[in-house]
């Protein structure tokens, strides 16, 4: 891990101007990779303690993540000896469910791949070998951006896994990469809810778009979600009001993954208003995506990156401000499963049953 280099050439400038353009059309945000760290069932925030969990995730960031994650007894910026976030401060752990294809010829399984959605500094694609493409923004199209970062101890979840009908949620939606239809660059605008009804020809981007307003008193509720709040406008992005209840204007935290469908692209899979995916755990629709997320910066780092895109040298993963090590440095962090002698399908093999004999429903 090292201090981000100073930037020098041609090329690099470029890629600063692009950077710094992107930064004033879009907002002002922190956007990087972490690869994958591990894929499992586990879940320290819904069943603490328990192994294995009912589904399998697919966790990034710090090499502490464990099976209990209690705030009271360790520190992920401190407990973690490396990270598979390209900011080498960033300790935090972040998890979403895995997607599967379920064979509509014998009802068999296949993890589904995932694919790298951007270029990053280092000129590498990323996430490197899967995992998730990671967003802290400050409020959109407003004239006071700042945000409190969030303190030690500090997680959330957002999203429903019950969900199996279009909820309220605004934050969580699937993009048909390559459709003919209608795009944005904003996340959740002309995108699906669910899975997308059709092939995409460039897979499935999924997007997880938490809160932006805290209580300013609880790290954590009883649902892990009643502590934080959408904006009051309705807007899947922050703008500027935050509800009475919960007044802290918070980075706002987004996951991107992208499933690399391509290879299930049979339109016989799609007929009759049918789709072939399904997540984990046993949602076939798509409604109840959901991620998990535990704070785990190093001290102050995150407010010095938060105060940093507020001026023009710190956009994405090009931040003067803050230490990065490079994508290839990331993906060399991984730790060994805790649910011993599971075979969740990492490997591209078909299963009998999702892992965990989770069963697939639609309503």
């Amino acid at each position: 891990m090292h201090e981000k280099r100073s930037i020098v050439g041609v090329a690099a400038a470029l890629l600063t101007y692009s950077a710094v353009a992107q930064n004033i059309n879009v907002g002002r945000l922190l956007r990087f990779s972490c690869s994958q760290l591990v894929i499992e069932r586990t879940d320290p925030l819904v069943n603490p303690g328990v192994n294995p969990s009912p589904h399998t995730h697919q966790i990034v960031g710090g090499n502490s993540f464990n099976v209990t994650m209690d705030p009271q007894y360790m520190d992920p910026s401190e407990a973690s000896t490396c990270t598979s976030c390209t900011y080498s401060e960033d300790f935090s752990n972040y998890w979403t469910a895995s997607l599967y294809f379920k064979s509509p010829e014998n009802g068999t399984y296949k993890m589904v791949p995932q694919q790298t959605n951007f270029v990053g500094i280092d000129g590498e694609a990323q996430p490197k070998g899967g995992g998730i493409t990671i967003y802290y923004m400050t409020p959109f199209r407003v004239k006071n951006q700042k945000v409190t970062a969030f303190p030690p101890g500090f997680r959330m979840i957002t999203g429903n896994p019950e969900l199996r009908k279009q909820g309220i949620n605004p934050g969580i939606c699937h993009r048909c990469n390559g459709d003919s239809g209608p795009t944005s660059i904003a996340p959740c605008q002309n995108d699906f809810a669910e899975f997308p009804p059709r092939p995409c020809p460039g897979g499935i981007r999924a997007s997880i778009t938490f809160p932006s307003c805290w209580d300013g008193k609880n790290l954590d509720s009883p649902d892990h979600a009643s502590h934080v709040a959408y904006s009051t406008d309705g807007q899947v992005l922050a703008r500027d009001g935050c509800p009475a209840s919960h007044p802290v204007r918070i980075p706002q935290l987004m996951y991107e993954i992208n499933w690399d469908t391509r290879q299930f692209n049979n339109p016989e899979y799609f007929k009759d208003g049918k789709q072939p995916f399904v997540y984990s755990f046993g949602d076939g629709t798509g409604y109840g995506q959901h991620g998990d997320y535990i704070f785990g910066w190093k001290a102050g780092a995150l407010q010095r990156g938060m105060d940093a895109v507020l001026g023009d040298d710190c956009v994405n993963d090009v931040c003067s401000a803050l230490k990065n090590q490079s994508s290839i440095e990331g993906a060399r962090c991984t730790k060994q499963t805790q649910v011993v002698g599971e075979d969740v399908g990492r490997g591209g093999q078909w299963l009998t049953a999702l892992p965990g004999d989770v069963q697939v429903t639609y309503k």
